[in-house]
């Protein structure tokens, strides 16, 4: 399943404005599985009557309602209450950086008000002369969990999207610490949507692609059998520090291969199974 968090587009909207009252409030639901390019528009949307992280281990529950995916507008299919983020996870990546492979999760956090949706505009600040892309997986929890053991990581599992790890290179060099150079706002576009299909946590987790686009060319390719620590291992890690609350999402870190943005580009994170994230980019 798909789960998309959305609003109806305004043109569709004032259609229905007539006959709806708050039109124009955010929705949740999912997304039909196939379809591609084109097709992606016609796939057919199921309305939920209420945020599925908020129900826990129940059902979501369809209105009845239906979209094509072309009448409504994505946005960041979660609003997590904490963005967990783990550095240095691609052995290739930690070398680019000119640094070692960490011996256990490099664990930092970026705001929740970094997070922006497909679509929207990630902002280059002014006080920053370089600004990367960081494709990444992206898993979201979907169960209140602590101290979680590795063996049990699917079990608080909801699914996994896309998401990019954007960050302000020359102030993380500066600082010492990550924080500003990762918490920006707009640095931490998640989506399309939370693919709850992919296995990642077992005995044999799925092999999948992540790569990343700017203007069509392809910057970033890795597979995530790459990674250092494993999806399991990150849920266990974080977990034993800190409560993840369903919604929260752990971003599983970037292969190699990382650049800047500039002005006017476009920016793709693409992960197998999943979809792609597009975003463009433009300056404060």
């Amino acid at each position: 399943m798909r789960l998309i968090r959305y609003r109806v587009r305004p043109d569709v909207a004032q259609i229905l404005s007539q006959r709806e009252d708050n039109v124009d409030r955010i929705r949740w639901g999912s997304v039909e599985p196939g379809g591609y390019g084109s097709q992606l528009s016609r796939l057919k949307v199921t309305e939920f009557e209420s945020d599925p992280f908020l129900v826990s281990g129940l059902a979501p529950q369809p209105t009845g309602q239906k979209w094509d995916l072309g009448q409504v507008e994505l946005l960041a299919p979660i609003v997590p209450s904490k963005v967990v983020a783990i550095g240095k996870n691609y052995v290739d990546h930690a070398a680019e950086m000119d640094s070692d492979v960490p011996s256990s999760p490099l664990m930092f956090l970026k705001p929740p008000s970094s997070v922006i949706g497909p679509g929207d505009e990630i902002v280059l600040p002014n006080v920053s002369e370089r600004v990367d892309y960081e494709g990444e997986l992206t898993v979201v929890i979907g169960k209140r969990c602590r101290n979680v053991a590795a063996a049990d990581a699917g079990s608080v599992i909801a699914g996994y999207t896309c998401a990019n790890d954007v960050t302000a290179r020359d102030l993380q060099k500066s600082d010492g610490q990550w924080s500003r150079a990762k918490g920006f706002d707009t640095f931490c576009p998640i989506g399309p949507w939370v693919e709850t299909g992919l296995e990642l946590t077992g005995e044999h987790p799925e092999e999948v692609g992540v790569s990343t686009e700017v203007n069509d060319e392809i910057k970033q390719a890795g597979v995530t059998t790459q990674m250092v620590f494993s999806v399991a291992e990150l849920v266990a890690y974080a977990s034993s520090v800190m409560t993840l609350e369903p919604g929260d999402v752990i971003l599983t870190g970037t292969p190699a291969g990382i650049g800047p943005l500039s002005d006017g580009d476009s920016v793709t994170v693409r992960i197998e199974g999943i979809g792609a994230l597009t975003n463009p980019v433009t300056v404060e």
